[in-house]
């Protein structure tokens, strides 16, 4: 599925392509299943990456099968399955039947994940990945509050958060309160409740030991005054207005930008091998249907992850 030109949902249009050729250190993959994600939406948009050449295959989630591989390859091998996070600037990406990616990239999936599984996890629980286990250091008896619980990279995050051994405190709007409870997060409507208060209640007045702020603008000021002195936020998003709390109470601010690498998948590999965290995949789609998927990208009320059927 290829964009032309920047826009709504219509400019995704199927399209024969050549097969991609693997050079020195890359590998090929068979797509099996593909992922959408809010940041291919605002690609599509031309609001993300408006010089990127086009056409342009999108696409930043992928599990599939190796059916070919470039010289100096020698820890891949035809056949492998494979999960990873394809460079989106590489203009051949996920929503396709193959791709090619640095061997660096791609890591075997998980044993115990099906492709569909398996290709909602790269990049948005390669970012919760960063930012819960990297970059807060989630520790337990921690408290950790997710802004944005039930969308992709929320799920992740609040199961990394519990398997670290933290208590989670998440937001969600209230069609997705049960989500939250499901997943083992104390639920806050953000319509009714304030987060702020919430958070304070369940600590004595404290504040969490480590915020994810996954909505960004200026609800990152609401993460700040919900952390504690000398605690610890993460934003995926850039903020607004002022932050006085950051600097008056010793706060640590994590600025998260997914980097491409195989290290990470494979270090969280063994967290959903041990059934210790899921992809929440609420929706399956063949390829075809893509724009679907962006269209309830584009509402912004996304719930778990969308995967598209690809080979």
């Amino acid at each position: 599925m290829v964009i032309r030109e920047f826009g709504g949902p219509e400019v995704l249009t199927p399209a024969e392509v050549d097969v991609p050729e693997p050079g020195p250190g890359e590998v090929r993959v068979r797509v099996a299943a593909a992922a959408t994600n809010p940041v291919e939406a605002k690609i599509r948009q031309g609001v993300a990456m408006p010089d990127l050449p086009l056409p342009a295959v999108l696409g930043g989630d992928v599990s599939g099968v190796l059916d070919a591989v470039g010289p100096g390859v020698a820890d891949l091998a035809v056949g492998d399955e494979v999960y990873c996070t394809p460079e989106l600037t590489a203009q051949q990406a996920g929503y396709a039947e193959y791709c090619v990616v640095s061997a660096s990239i791609a890591a075997p999936k998980p044993r115990s994940l099906s492709h569909r599984d398996a290709a909602a996890i790269p990049l948005a629980g390669g970012t919760a990945w960063e930012a819960i286990v990297r970059r807060l250091a989630v520790r337990p008896g921690e408290t950790v509050l997710v802004h944005g619980g039930s969308g992709g990279v929320g799920t992740f995050a609040v199961q990394f958060a519990i398997a670290a051994g933290a208590r989670v405190l998440a937001t969600a709007g209230p069609k997705n309160q049960d989500l939250l409870a499901e997943l083992g997060a104390v639920a806050i409507d953000y319509h009714r409740d304030d987060p702020v208060a919430v958070t304070r209640d369940g600590t004595g007045g404290r504040g969490a030991d480590a915020v994810l702020d996954l909505v960004g603008g200026e609800n990152l000021a609401v993460s700040c005054r919900a952390a504690r002195d000398f605690g610890r936020i993460a934003t995926v998003l850039p903020p607004a207005g002022e932050l006085p709390d950051l600097y008056q109470r010793n706060q640590v601010l994590h600025g998260i930008m997914l980097t491409r690498e195989r290290a990470r998948l494979d270090e969280m590999t063994p967290v959903f091998d041990r059934g210790l965290a899921r992809p929440v995949v609420t929706g399956t789609l063949p390829l075809e249907r893509v724009r679907e998927s962006h269209e309830q990208l584009d509402s912004g009320h996304g719930r778990g992850k969308t995967v598209l059927e690809v080979g």
